[in-house]
């Protein structure tokens, strides 16, 4: 078990990502990080974190081996405890959080480095001292913790308390989870690092110039042929000459994981992000199997139909999301992008944008792409003391809009969330996606209303149809490629050549025969972080976006009401479980037809698409 004093947030890679914002684009946010601290140099952080480890040994002197006794004796003063270690949490959590924000800012910077590498090892070191809580917590009889929970105040602390027992069959003594927490540190977290430093100061040359790996991924999304292909040959080249570190950190942070899985008791590779994510094995097999069975309708069927629009047999890998030849590619500007993202949001709840706005108005949204600074875009919650703060590239195409609205999607969630605490804010990461994906479709269903012609409906719906590919697809390909790796690894140390065989398998199942992967893409597998940060967390994508299109076909054909019952879902946070969200909708994640019904949505696109293009 760990700890959440440093709020875990995950990084979507944009796949429309990258160079350097041009003035056409506008003025770019960015984070103003003062809700936490002036800068790194803050002398408050530093009392801030001496006051916590001090909070933390007083915690532990205090309680430790005397919860059952207290359980016993008071509801009432268990509760206090709990409201006591939530203190802790988001206070560690602050000071965390505000490192991790300012590291993501230019991962490349020494001070910002050492700063991040410093934080991280004194929070670790103060944290275990609150490490016993959990522990002792799980080791109180059911009974008497039942009983305790008559009190009003430990109650509202209930749906933590049973989550914290769900992890019961998997916790061991203090003393291997304290060797665990602290090794942490010089463990999965310097890998981490390792990775991300590496990622962000690698340069790819294209014509003589030096690029970022977000201004070369960005354009493998560009109209010119040419480029995406000097683009996809630049990137091979970077990412062969880094071959041999990704190939360590991959080995490693798999053969890391599956210690601990097995000193943890855990039967499969992903049941420790199933338990995360409070979803069952069951439900995560049948989403897998059911989006895999889809392939030939779904990938194999589109793509074979875009390399026609592309004049080509077969496409090559990096045109597989370059924009069709009548499609839109200029740049929209920030403001645009903004107005689009709101005025959609406005037409679904006026409340939902006016809680976005806020993102653009404070200052909540860092946009701008600069030299070191971490790729992709994430939404942080950070802690309910505090509030988000989105991260994107911005680049000023179509998709980066859709990114925008993505992770404005997750920060409204997470301001909705905030108020149920620390402990119960963060939702389990399969709903995390519900309302960025939401959002997503909200903005996609608005520009596609207005869209004035049969041609401009087509790219439409050709984009949308390959983000839900992306977001569907092309995740559980990902998740069937971890799920490989790690097993095979168990076996022994596994050679690059290894771990690029078992990438080309999956792509190959994923994406079919109208692409052609040959000419470097063997070695792209080396660059995506959920790999590296959370493993096993992408099919969390795939649930978010099967769910979403079922839940806005409920929305589509509802009465009044809908946008009531979907801010309650919001605001439950990790509060419940996704059966008990889903059911005021009429769903049932457990139903696997349930996912069908998402998948079709999909599919009717591609079929609205083959209609068009036979007119």
């Amino acid at each position: 078990m760990t700890l959440k004093h440093v709020t875990p947030f995950s990084i979507t890679y944009q796949s429309a990502d990258a160079a350097t914002a041009g003035s056409a684009l506008g003025e770019l946010p960015e984070w103003d990080l003062s809700v936490f601290y002036s800068s790194i140099d803050d002398p408050a952080i530093d009392q801030d974190m001496a006051r916590a480890k001090e909070l933390a040994e007083q915690f532990e002197a205090d309680c430790k081996g005397k919860l059952a006794e207290i359980a016993t004796r008071s509801g009432d003063e268990l509760a206090e405890i709990v409201r006591r270690y939530e203190e802790l949490e988001d206070l560690m959590g602050r000071i965390g959080s505000f490192a991790g924000l300012a590291y993501t800012s230019i991962t490349t910077d020494p001070a910002r480095q050492k700063f991040y590498g410093d934080v991280q090892e004194k929070l670790t070191t103060a944290s275990l001292h609150m490490l016993f809580f959990s522990l002792e917590m799980n080791k109180i009889e059911d009974e008497v913790l039942e009983k305790a929970l008559n009190s009003e105040k430990l109650s509202y602390y209930r749906p933590w308390l049973e989550d914290l027992r769900k992890e019961r069959p998997h916790e061991r003594s203090e003393e291997i989870e304290q060797l665990f927490h602290e090794k942490h540190v010089t463990g999965a977290a310097a890998w981490n690092r390792l990775f991300d430093e590496t990622i962000s100061g690698s340069r790819y040359e294209i014509d003589g110039d030096e690029l970022s790996i977000e201004q070369t991924l960005n354009l493998l999304q560009g109209p010119d042929g040419d480029m995406r292909k000097k683009a996809a040959e630049a990137l091979a080249k970077t990412f062969g000459k880094n071959l041999s570190i990704f190939t360590l950190i991959m080995n490693t942070l798999a053969k890391d994981k599956d210690t601990y899985d097995r000193w943890h008791n855990f039967d499969d590779i992903a049941d420790s992000r199933h338990l995360a994510n409070r979803v069952e094995r069951e439900v995560v097999d049948a989403l897998v199997d059911a989006v895999r069975a889809a392939y030939p309708r779904l990938s194999h069927r589109y793509y074979a139909m875009k390399a026609k629009w592309l004049g080509v047999e077969k496409m090559n890998f990096w045109d597989r999301n370059a924009p069709l030849p009548q499609a839109d590619t200029r740049d929209i500007p920030w403001d645009e992008a903004k107005g689009t993202v709101l005025d959609a949001y406005a037409k679904f709840s006026p409340e939902l944008s006016e809680i976005a706005g806020q993102f653009f108005d404070k200052n909540w949204i860092d946009a701008a792409s600069r030299p070191g600074k971490s790729p992709g875009a994430f939404s942080h919650p950070t802690v309910p003391s505090a509030h988000p703060f989105v991260l994107i590239n911005y680049q000023g195409k179509i998709r980066d809009v859709m990114t925008l609205a993505h992770e404005l999607g997750h920060g409204v969630h997470q301001v909705l969330a905030a108020p149920n605490g620390a402990l119960m804010a963060p939702t389990p990461l399969t709903l995390a996606e519900t309302a960025s994906v939401f959002g997503e479709m909200l903005t996609f269903k608005d520009l596609l209303a207005k869209a004035e012609t049969p041609e401009k409906r087509q790219i439409m719906l050709a984009a949308k149809v390959e983000d839900m590919l992306n977001t569907v697809v092309r995740q559980i390909a990902f998740y069937t490629f971890e799920r490989q790796l790690h097993e095979l690894r168990k076996e022994g140390e596994l050679t690059a050549e290894q771990i690029s065989a078992i990438w080309m398998g999956v792509q190959e199942e994923s994406l079919g025969e109208a692409i052609d992967l040959e000419g470097g893409y063997e070695n792209f597998w080396t660059y995506i972080p959920h790999f590296i940060h959370s493993p096993f967390y992408v099919y969390a994508y795939a649930f978010g976006d099967c769910l979403v299109n079922s839940l806005y076909a409920v929305y589509e054909e509802a009465e009044d009401g809908f946008q009531q019952k979907y801010f309650d879902l919001l605001k439950a946070g990790g509060t419940k479980h996704h059966s008990e969200l889903l059911a005021p909708f009429g769903l049932d994640a457990t139903d696997p037809a349930f996912w069908q019904k998402g998948l079709a949505v999909i599919e009717r696109f591609i079929d609205e698409l083959e209609e068009m293009d036979k007119a």
